[in-house]
């Protein structure tokens, strides 16, 4: 079995053609896997990323079926985002086993988040997998990979500093809205678009900061039971502008289809916050007097730095769990070549024990016979056992694997993947809200701040 995964990020392409692959991205891993194309397939979806995670049954020597699976995602992703499929193709990376698997425990850590440390990331790759699962796309491999990276999170946030000051996207952007906005936090009216887990992060941010007065608009009409859970007060579409010219800030974080224009924003003072990987605001609201825009470009310049004390001992974590789960799969693999081994060698023992009892019948000594035999097998599999697991944790499994095909004729099967039926935890039911988080990769150019696609639009396929 392979894994792997597709890595759509800021780092080689804006935040706008993400939004569009990420658009493009969904249903995907259903269709893949239905098709057959794939064993099992996790999408993971935030701010400024699009990560396709795949199963495929295959040799993991054989990098020729693992390129003709990126080609076939490329080439569909393309399709359905509108994009050239070469422009795509060159515009994502492809992760293989290891690199996959170490690259999701980083993700998962928040090291390549805006604000390094933030926890946000670790839900929304929990929300990622329970999605799959629902969907009946998560293989059983899948799941033990995500597990471990829950797990990795976890142990970063044990043993390291990182991430301990509690910040998050969402506390540096409204860091920044208190900068620009008049009167205090607890005197202040706030208006949150989006219902979906983002949006309920903003509403306990801003009531950590003493603001009570939050209203919150749903444009898919879900609003009344989300602030009947969360609080707040509920706003319709015919409410709407009336909202805007009471709130004094107003947070984007639904990423609805459409970005609200200028025409649409009131005049007066208003700081808005856009949060939305589809933008919730047309970028040129930042033009209108009197108003503020801050985005996750600005967010990202404004991140507090971590130590780089607290990032080594949280890189060191990551690379110890990528090794532990290299040697978990290796492990597995090497349990069912001892299982195939002792089968082909008790069988040989059961076949002559038979003839002997076609020979003498089943007297005293035949029993004493067959009682040294046994023993004397257990005893020869000992070694092979053992060599077996210290290989396994060397890194040469392989060399095992032939070693059994070449001397015995035996060749051990790979493990079959079992499909999750049963999500672990329920998800945001609002389809408008497009929930893809708040993790930026840390340590590379803003290359951001232009809206603009910058891979080559075709015509979107109807449908």
């Amino acid at each position: 079995m392979v894994l792997f995964s597709l890595v759509a990020s800021h780092r080689d392409v804006d935040l706008t053609t993400v939004a569009r692959l990420a658009d493009g991205a969904f249903g995907l891993p259903s269709d893949m896997v239905n098709s057959g194309a794939l064993t099992g397939a996790v999408a993971l979806s935030t701010c400024n990323r699009l990560e396709l995670y795949g199963e495929l049954d295959a040799d993991a020597g054989d990098p020729r079926v693992v390129a003709q699976s990126r080609d076939q995602l490329v080439e569909l992703l393309a399709q359905r985002a509108g994009f050239d499929p070469g422009d795509v193709a060159s515009g994502v990376r492809l992760l293989v086993d290891d690199d996959a698997a170490r690259h999701l425990f980083t993700v998962v850590s928040g090291l390549e988040s805006a604000v390094v440390g933030e926890r946000e990331i670790t839900g929304q790759v929990r929300r990622a997998l329970t999605e799959a699962q629902r969907s009946g796309t998560a293989s059983g491999e899948l799941v033990r990979l995500f597990e471990a990276a829950a797990q990795t999170a976890r142990e970063v946030g044990t043993h390291t500093s990182l991430g301990e000051r509690g910040r998050s996207i969402v506390s540096v952007a409204l860091d920044l809205a208190d900068d620009v906005t008049a009167g205090q936090w607890p005197q202040r009216r706030a208006l949150v678009f989006g219902t979906g887990a983002y949006a309920g992060a903003t509403m306990a941010a801003l009531r950590d900061r003493g603001c009570a007065d939050i209203e919150v608009y749903s444009a898919s009409g879900r609003a009344e039971q989300f602030t009947a859970n969360r609080g707040g007060t509920p706003v319709d579409g015919d409410g709407l502008q009336d909202a805007l010219l009471r709130c004094d800030v107003v947070i984007g974080c639904s990423g609805g289809s459409e970005p609200m224009s200028v025409e649409e924003i009131p005049l007066g003072p208003l700081t808005v916050v856009d949060l939305a990987l589809s933008r919730d605001f047309d970028p040129a609201v930042a033009d209108l007097p009197e108003v503020e825009l801050i985005t996750l470009e600005s967010v990202k310049l404004a991140a507090p730095e971590e130590t780089d004390e607290s990032v080594a001992a949280a890189e060191q974590i990551v690379d110890q769990a990528t090794q532990r789960f290299r040697q978990r799969r290796e492990g597995r693999d090497m349990s069912t070549a001892i299982v195939a081994l002792r089968q082909y060698t008790m069988g040989v023992l059961d076949r002559e024990l038979e003839k002997i009892r076609q020979q003498h019948g089943c007297t005293a000594a035949h029993e004493e016979v067959e009682f040294a035999m046994r023993r004397m097998v257990k005893s020869l599999l000992h070694e092979p056992t053992v060599r077996a697991r210290k290989l396994a944790q060397e890194g040469r499994a392989e060399d095992y694997l032939a070693g059994l095909e070449a001397l015995f004729g035996i060749e051990v099967p790979e493990p079959e993947a079992k499909h999750a039926s049963d999500a672990s935890e329920p998800t945001s039911a609002d389809p408008a809200a497009h929930e893809r988080g708040t993790e930026q990769v840390r340590g590379h150019r803003d290359t951001t701040t232009n809206s603009e696609p910058r891979l080559r639009s075709v015509p979107r396929a109807a449908g």
